[in-house]
């Protein structure tokens, strides 16, 4: 019986982002050799999402969806590292729901660093304007101003918006689920929403 290290342990850690415990016991289960224990957490789908969010994602699919008679339309490109996982259902199950969120939720950008500077300057400029009688000190003020951001956020940026199916996740977190059961990096890549007559609005 091989003698598991606290070193193997951070090695391991290091190399997956799987917790202390885990990777102790992947370890033993492995009898120490390092590349089996790598297997036997990947097989248990616990190396982290967040591990992967650097990989390249070139691969994937671009999805349409039409909604209410035609009457609202979407485009998303979701992204993963390989064309095997693009054509796997738990890859596809993931395109459609955000396809059919976008339809629903009606979001402006897909990431906060996309909103624009001026957009989140006339959001605080509202914040600040109802609060300017509250007698709150300015640096209190600030502190609700960026938590008042974030229900902005979560209301117009896709990833920060909870599903319409489940509303204790966001799309964020919709993602790295999928991430962490096809072991792919996946990222949404972009998308558009078309609705009948807006345009003369």
């Amino acid at each position: 019986m091989a003698t598991i290290t606290a070193e193997t342990v951070k090695q391991l850690r290091d190399k997956t982002g799987a917790g202390m415990m885990e990777c102790k016991a992947a370890l033993t289960e492995a009898n120490g050799d390092m590349e089996e224990a790598v297997t036997i957490l990947r097989k248990r789908g616990l190396a982290q999402a967040a591990k992967r969010a650097g990989r390249a994602t070139a691969q994937g699919v671009i999805h349409s969806y039409i909604h209410l008679g035609g009457k609202i339309g979407v485009l998303v490109e979701v992204n993963c590292e390989t064309d095997f996982v693009a054509r796997t259902d738990d890859f596809m199950n993931l395109v459609k729901e955000v396809a059919m969120h976008i339809a629903a939720a009606d979001p402006k950008w897909l990431r906060r660093e996309e909103v624009p500077a001026d957009a989140i300057e006339k959001e605080k400029a509202i914040y600040r304007a109802q609060m300017e009688n509250s007698g709150k000190p300015a640096n209190v003020l600030e502190k609700i101003i960026e938590g008042k951001l974030g229900s902005f956020y979560s209301q117009f940026v896709l990833l920060d918006q909870p599903t319409v199916r489940d509303p204790n996740v966001t799309i964020s977190q919709l993602v790295a689920q999928a991430t962490a059961k096809t072991g792919e990096n996946i990222s949404i890549g972009r998308f558009v929403r078309f609705r009948v007559g807006e345009t003369a609005e």
